[in-house]
């Protein structure tokens, strides 16, 4: 969910003094990629599950307080709406069978979780959008108590100085265009991250690594495609939450001003292009002002946690999100992939991110890197198209010009997945077990995404109607996700 903040609100004085200590954060933050030691000897991989409450209808159910009261474990928090939660998966090395155990410990994890849900009516459902979320459905109170969701709402609207309009076609011509007076819809992206530590020397590797793997990333594995009762784009959450949350008027877009959701614009050379971009670019949205001194804790040997520039950084949404954390008085570094939607199924988000690292490893370590032959503008549209399109995409690819991405994935993309993870010390096990479920969405053409839809027209051509297709197709799906079968062996109706 972010941290936590103390106010919903922020004076000029606060935001000016916030604004000086993000600067001395990010003159100090440099200072230390040059001199402090980051620790990366033994990386750790980390992950974070979105998930929707649903009533027995299948309809949001707004209760996540009371939800979360029930059961009772701290990997689990608030998120933005009160029909969201959110799972902290505490982070592991990759090697061995690491994955195969994370698998079994989420289960009991999400099977816990579960039963407790439902002793307050709820159910639980990993999905990119919930399918029959509706716009009535935030007409009441649907914000978390939290300071910082009502912090960052306020905000972003004052930032734009008027509503949002939100406005995304689908490819049979179905439209959502509409007003909004809250960043309400924006809850409506529930999503999976995938956290990768790495040394400061290696993180621009990787980030542009990350970069030109999302939209693979997403072909695969999207699983967003209605929103409002409307069939959209395969991953509808990445045009929802760029629009959501854009805190530019009209006129600043016009005259080319950054979105708050950005994608980049460059290849970089050091992770601090990016902190440095982020200051420059974006005016902040929350002002909490710590009274950490980074500046004598470097020179008293001390790593500073610089809490002002990683809050900063939380509110600028990079698809790939460059971190800086603290653990046990060490600093670290992670890149933070947020492509990804949440589910279907465990086993499915474990399949994600397998290929997520062990292609990145390859990519990262290649003697001629990818983003020395691919243009940041042909990812960026590869991006875009991926998420229009999911599995059905064509992406350009250096060596192949312009292909299906189920192609791209089974003849270049996944071999290079199970040599990156041979290479990090996964076992055969993990490997098989995982990366068969990506071959086998791309020889079924067959991900979320399409099993919905498809399920949604058979329901319709059998008599139902839109809402009540998109419920019962929604009650099929969470049967589905229980059995922890993959997406791609679901039968439909």
């Amino acid at each position: 969910m972010g941290e936590e903040v103390n106010a919903q609100s922020y004076t000029r004085e606060q935001r000016q003094r916030y604004r000086e200590k993000v600067r001395q954060n990010l003159d100090v933050f440099e200072r230390m990629l040059a001199q402090s030691q980051f620790e990366f000897d033994r990386p750790m991989t980390g992950m974070e599950i979105e998930l929707n409450l649903v009533d027995d209808a299948y309809q949001p159910k707004f209760a996540n307080a009371e939800v979360l009261e029930e059961i009772a474990d701290p990997g689990y928090q608030t998120e933005l709406a009160q029909y969201n939660i959110e799972l902290n998966v505490p982070p592991r090395p990759l090697p061995g069978d690491s994955a195969i155990e994370l698998e079994d410990e989420m289960r009991a994890s999400l099977n816990a979780a579960s039963t407790a849900a439902e002793k307050r009516g709820a159910h639980i459902v990993a999905v990119g959008i919930l399918p029959t979320i509706m716009p009535e459905h935030f007409e009441g109170d649907w914000i978390s108590a939290n300071n910082r969701y009502t912090a960052l709402n306020d905000s972003i609207f004052y930032a734009r100085g008027e509503d949002i309009y939100l406005d995304i076609e689908g490819p049979t011509g179905e439209r959502v265009a509409t007003y909004c007076d809250s960043i309400a819809p924006e809850s409506a992206c529930t999503s999976v991250q995938l956290h990768l530590q790495v040394a400061p020397q290696d993180f621009a590797a990787h980030w542009n690594s990350a970069q030109a793997l999302v939209a693979p990333q997403i072909a695969l594995a999207a699983n967003s495609p209605y929103f409002f009762g409307k069939r959209l784009h395969a991953e509808t959450r990445i045009e929802l939450f760029s629009q959501a949350t854009d805190t530019r008027s009209i006129e600043l877009k016009n005259q080319g001003v950054r979105p708050r959701v950005f994608f980049g614009e460059r290849w970089i050379t050091s992770i601090f292009d990016l902190f440095e971009e982020n200051v420059r670019y974006f005016p902040a949205l929350l002002a909490e002002v710590s009274d950490e001194d980074p500046v004598a804790m470097l020179a008293a040997g001390e790593a500073p946690s610089l809490p002002e520039l990683r809050l900063h950084n939380g509110t600028v949404y990079r698809w790939n999100r460059p971190i800086y954390d603290i653990v046990d008085g060490t600093p670290h570094l992670r890149v933070e992939n947020r492509v990804l939607p949440a589910g279907p199924t465990l086993v499915d988000v474990l399949a994600n991110a397998a290929f997520y690292y062990g292609v990145i490893r390859k990519l990262a370590s290649d003697d001629r890197p990818l983003w020395t032959k691919m243009s940041f503008a042909a990812a960026e549209q590869n991006f875009h198209n991926a998420a229009r399109d999911g599995i059905e995409s064509r992406l350009y690819w250096p060596g192949f010009g312009e292909v299906r991405a189920e192609e791209l994935v089974l003849r270049h993309l996944l071999p290079m997945a199970h040599e990156g993870l041979s290479d990090w010390g996964v076992s055969q096990a993990v490997r098989d077990r995982y990366l068969s479920v990506i071959e086998g969405r791309c020889k079924t053409s067959t991900n979320g995404a399409t099993w919905q839809t498809d399920t949604v027209e058979r329901l319709e051509a059998a008599g139902l109607d839109r809402q009540k297709a998109l419920a019962e197709m929604l009650r099929l799906y969470a049967t589905h996700m229980h059995s922890n079968e993959p997406v791609h062996t679901w039968p439909l109706p």
